[in-house]
């Protein structure tokens, strides 16, 4: 594990550039499956087959952060109070306050002159007590779910010192099996439909037909009155805490051979199941736009939730690559480094721009060069934003 002069681990900084520039290409790629209404809206066929085709390639980005996060805190090193302010000033300060641009920044309009709907303001950051605001900031959502795994990690720090290899394969081995809940819901769903719904259909599309939107089967305990099953507690993000946990504390130094023999098949095969899943779902009936409610999108994702198993297949795939890039020379040292120092703020402020870019890229070019520039653009000036932003004095790292 090489690191630099200042003690930074070095492959660490590469993945969070990675990362957030895959995070860009997602939510470029979103231009061509959802329209201005909000709605689930593939506008031609090649929209639906460029959209799916990067798209899938990128859904590894935010398990990616929770695995870096892992590998750099997990087990605690500090106290828990001495770990949670500096978690409080790290990570949940500039959430706040970008947070509050997004709620601000929704209000305003720019179409009839200048003007600020000064109630939704003041609704949207009442709604800020329950929950992240959605409208515009809804890739927020990141936060506290990694706020709830800080919240563990020090019930589980004296555990994880003492775990040995083969108890953590373990673990990890059964969270993989929650990584099928998704496929094994709809299963349940559409499988088991009426007698008289089922003869008229094949078994792929009852078992992995899209259904029901609102349908919430139950799995091993649930139901209408207890939502926390058997595998409530080993299933979700914990798995990827314990997959960089694995990465620094017992996976072997690997050459680029044994490397890529191992990640090449994963990520194929993860990539297959969530790319594979998602086109072959789309109901395509020979017209276009294809426009549908917007819970149509929320179905097809199934197999691009973070926690799938073709999703976390390409994760396992892309970090035993990434663990490889140890390269620290200056393009490291002038360019990775300052962008991956200031990649949470990236992240936090990038729909701000990626926005406005994307519907001007998409009037012009061809769907993938949209996807890529948009994603490129963004990622260039919300990086160097976030840089100059981080380098105000007394205040820089507390926003970004």
């Amino acid at each position: 594990m090489k690191r630099d002069n200042e003690n930074r681990v070095v492959f660490l900084d590469w993945l969070r550039v990675i990362a957030c520039f895959m995070v860009m290409v997602v939510h470029a790629c979103e231009a061509f499956y959802f329209n201005d209404a909000g709605e689930t809206c593939f506008r031609s066929l090649s929209d639906a087959r460029w959209a799916v085709g990067i798209d899938s390639a990128c859904r590894a980005a935010v398990p990616l952060f929770v695995i870096a996060s892992s590998f750099l805190l997990f087990p605690l090193k500090r106290t828990t109070g001495d770990f949670f302010r500096r978690r409080l000033a790290r990570v949940v300060l500039p959430f706040l306050l970008w947070s509050g641009v997004y709620i601000v920044w929704n209000a305003l309009s720019f179409e009839k002159g200048f003007t600020c709907d000064v109630s939704a303001i003041g609704g949207n950051f009442a709604r800020f007590f329950f929950n992240f605001p959605m409208t515009t900031g809804g890739h927020l959502w990141f936060v506290p779910m990694l706020l709830g795994l800080y919240l563990v990690m020090p019930l589980l720090s004296p555990w994880a010192e003492k775990v040995t290899e083969r108890e953590l394969r373990g673990w990890i081995l059964l969270w993989l099996f929650t990584t099928l809940f998704p496929f094994v819901r709809k299963l349940w769903a559409c499988w088991f439909a009426p007698a008289a719904d089922a003869a008229s259909g094949t078994f792929w599309s009852h078992t992995f037909g899209l259904g029901d939107f609102d349908a919430l089967p139950f799995l091993w305990g649930e139901c209408p009155w207890n939502s926390f099953g058997t595998f409530q507690y080993v299933s979700g993000f914990f798995g990827y805490l314990l997959i960089g946990l694995y990465l620094r504390k017992f996976l072997p130094q690997l050459n680029w051979r044994q490397t890529l023999t191992r990640a090449i098949p994963l990520w194929i095969v993860g990539y297959a199941i969530v790319a594979g899943f998602f086109y072959c779902r789309i109901p395509f009936d020979g017209s276009f736009p294809l426009t549908r409610p917007y819970a149509l999108a929320v179905d097809l994702e199934m197999s691009w939730e973070f926690c799938s198993l073709g999703v976390a297949l390409t994760v396992i795939g892309y970090i035993l690559v990434l663990r490889k890039l140890d390269f620290s020379g200056w393009f490291y040292a002038h360019v990775v480094r300052p962008i991956s120092e200031a990649s949470y703020g990236t992240y936090l402020m990038h729909m701000l721009i990626l926005s406005p870019v994307v519907g001007q890229y998409r009037t012009s070019l061809s769907t993938p060069l949209t996807i890529v520039l948009t994603a490129v653009t963004t990622f260039v000036l919300a990086s160097l934003v976030s840089i100059v932003l981080r380098r105000i004095p007394g205040i820089g790292k507390s926003i970004t």
